[in-house]
């Protein structure tokens, strides 16, 4: 599920190179659980579906038993991506995601429902799930986003424990992170990390989730795109989902998910309509070759979808009975 294997066409410093290979370890292990195949232009539709942003076998596992056991959509998800939140050796989201330039490890979550409610937590800390607590802020607060110590509170308060989500291997990257590194904003050191998933039950209802420890060594209190709605994640039951991972300034800037489901709502296959919302970041920031975007998403009938700027971004779909690892096709083929 690393976006670091995504990013092996922008510059690396030195921890680059190294997260990268903690990366590469990682997702090699995972893709283990699940065949890694070139992704078709075109899925069959087939209910129910689980895709998700990466090569996260275990997950879309974990979200496709739920579904089996009678779990809606949306508990599916958060059981999938809790997998990842809960994998400390994979330095991504969670407990183990790299820190911000302070050596804090902040994470974004939120959660959407076939009801289209929303749930979200921004920069929250010391809480290892916080898609779960995303949809507690959905269901039991008058508010849709809670975000810094406010949001931990809450989280402690709903029974959720803290605990110290920076872990020895990761506190070593940023220390050598911090050796040669300015402190500004570089958005080619992008060593970061998301899962987004999507899940239609049989019934054909549809609920999506994102969660990130966001942009490793970002400026403290950064946000991206993964917890805000309609950006790095948009339901609409009547129509599809689709959610982002990559560089989420330039997701936000664009509000890529929404965008995609509109372009669903207007006739666009979920490929066509991810290839669409990348050709509009690529039309308003020219340079692309310093960031990087990948899409999903699924429409009603179970057709799914994903496209990226550069090459190296994966999916993984639970469908037919089959859990599968794909390549997605990109723009930048040259």
């Amino acid at each position: 599920m690393k976006r670091r294997n995504f990013l092996q066409k922008v510059t690396l410093g030195s921890v680059g190179i190294t997260t990268l290979g903690a990366s590469l370890r990682a997702t090699a292990a995972t893709s283990k659980k699940a065949k890694t195949t070139p992704r078709s232009q075109t899925s069959d539709a087939s209910l129910p579906v689980v895709i998700a942003t990466w090569s996260v076998a275990q997950a879309t596992q974990k979200a496709w038993q739920s579904l089996q056991e009678g779990s809606s959509a949306l508990d599916a998800v958060i059981a999938g991506c809790g997998v990842e939140e809960a994998n400390a050796k994979g330095q991504s989201v969670g407990i183990g995601g790299l820190p911000d330039r302070e050596g804090r490890v902040t994470l974004d979550a939120c959660v959407m429902n076939e009801k289209g409610n929303y749930g979200a937590v921004l920069c929250m800390q010391n809480i290892k799930h916080p898609i779960a607590v995303a949809k507690k802020v959905m269901e039991d607060t008058p508010h849709v986003i809670m975000a810094g110590v406010g949001a931990e509170q809450f989280a402690v308060s709903q029974g959720f424990e803290r605990e110290n989500l920076l872990t020895e291997q990761s506190k070593k990257d940023w220390e050598t992170w911090k050796q040669t590194s300015k402190y500004k904003p570089i958005i080619n050191i992008e060593n970061h990390d998301t899962i987004g998933m999507l899940a239609i039950d049989t019934n054909g209802t549809i609920s999506g989730g994102c969660t990130t420890s966001g942009l490793a060594y970002k400026m403290a209190g950064r946000v991206g795109d993964s917890a805000i709605i309609g950006s790095g994640l948009f339901v609409d039951n009547e129509i599809g989902a689709a959610t982002a991972t990559g560089l989420g300034e330039e997701v936000l800037k664009t509000v890529g998910s929404f965008l995609i489901v509109e372009l669903m709502r207007q006739g666009k296959s979920p490929q066509q309509a991810c290839e669409q919302a990348i050709l509009r970041i690529i039309e308003k920031t020219p340079n692309i070759q310093d960031f990087q975007v990948g899409y999903i998403a699924v429409n009603k009938k179970g057709e799914t979808g994903a496209y990226s700027i550069h090459e190296g971004f994966t999916t993984t779909t639970y469908q037919h009975q089959k859990n599968t690892i794909s390549n997605s096709d990109f723009y930048n083929k040259k």
